[in-house]
């Protein structure tokens, strides 16, 4: 389980660090809200610990950002305490809130409680209009008609579809489909979601792949 904290006071996260880590689970540590960001575009994690009061972007807009791509289970750690503070993390999308100063067990606690809910299991099957995956038969249909597809490409399809509606950066596709670090010089990205395109895409009259300007790429049905 792969665990990011993001905490601008540095003994706190080093503490967190050594705490989780010795309780098992892989940690990254952010010390400003735009480090996080950086990291959650480019890595996957099963869990955010999230403080509020941060240099760059502070947690309420870092987890506004989150949700609108990620269900990733974020836990706020932090000294915000007024019952105000509580329900607006928790309207924005938290999973919990816990107010410093902590107790270590109280923390492990409430983090195994967050993993144990796991990710919703994911379907075999995707389809979007008529657009059609089939994971376990590693097999693309749209209107009926069987699409053949690199291994990349279906990887590509495969995380565009799975995060149907939500738009995802050049960052975390290629951290996602090629295991790399996105470098803004590389085109890589650009030139797989073309040649995705020119075989999902532009045969048919509905499209269904659509860039973001300055933010990426999503799939969906657009009115």
């Amino acid at each position: 389980m792969r665990i990011l904290v993001v905490e601008d006071e540095v003994k706190t996260a080093d503490y967190l660090r050594k705490g989780l880590s010795e309780s098992g689970y892989r940690v990254e540590v952010a010390l400003n809200g735009l480090d996080g960001q950086q990291l959650i575009q480019t890595q996957a994690f099963d869990l955010i610990i999230l403080d509020v009061m941060l240099p760059g972007l502070d947690g309420w807009q870092l987890l506004q950002n989150i949700r609108q791509t990620s269900q990733t289970p974020v836990l706020f750690l932090t000294a915000r305490d007024a019952v105000e503070d509580r329900v607006k993390g928790l309207e924005l999308g938290a999973d919990d809130y816990l107010v410093k100063p902590f107790s270590y067990a109280e923390l492990l606690a409430r983090v195994r409680t967050l993993l144990r809910r796991g990710p919703p299991r994911e379907s075999a099957e995707f389809q979007v209009a008529d657009l059609q995956l089939d994971l376990l038969r590693r097999q693309v249909t749209r209107q009926g008609e069987r699409i053949n597809l690199t291994n990349k490409e279906f990887a590509l399809l495969h995380l565009l579809m799975s995060r149907e509606g939500e738009v995802l950066s050049r960052a975390f596709i290629a951290a996602q489909v090629w295991q790399m670090n996105f470098d803004s010089d590389t085109n890589v990205v650009d030139v797989a979601i073309r040649r995705l395109r020119a075989k999902v895409d532009d045969p048919y009259p509905q499209k269904l792949i659509h860039t973001v300007r300055g933010m990426g790429y999503l799939l969906g049905e657009q009115p």
